[in-house]
């Protein structure tokens, strides 16, 4: 059975940092997406199963970056110059098909985690 535990969400003041960690139980390419109150679920970043392939949403290039540590099985999203915008709550999401790439749009992933919820606010 397929597990993903999301971890590191919490308050955040506008221009600060988060590093959120989603454990998966074996190696996938990773996606995570964020939902924010009243709006649909959407992609922010994901990674592919070697890590060598990366894509980010326009709204969060150049303040956040995606890694993974396949020794533990563990992506990371580090958040910096976050904005109130950023919040939501924030899911990952494994891809058990694609290997070389990964895909930002929701359909490409069968697995999710119960999500950690970001909030940014002074």
């Amino acid at each position: 059975q397929l597990q993903l535990v999301e971890s590191g969400g919490g308050l955040v003041q506008p221009g600060g940092s988060l590093r959120l960690s989603c454990a998966a139980s074996g190696l996938y390419a990773i996606g995570w997406f964020r939902q924010a109150p009243g709006k649909e679920r959407e992609g922010v970043s994901c990674i592919s199963r070697s890590g060598g392939s990366t894509n980010y949403a326009d709204s969060v290039k150049g303040r956040f970056t995606i890694s993974r540590d396949n020794a533990k099985n563990t992506v990371y999203l580090q958040m910096n110059s976050l904005k109130p915008e950023d919040t939501g709550v924030y899911y990952c999401a494994a891809d058990p098909v694609r290997f070389r790439v990964c895909a930002l749009w929701r359909n490409a992933y069968n697995y999710w985690g119960q999500g950690t919820q970001v909030t940014v606010s002074s």
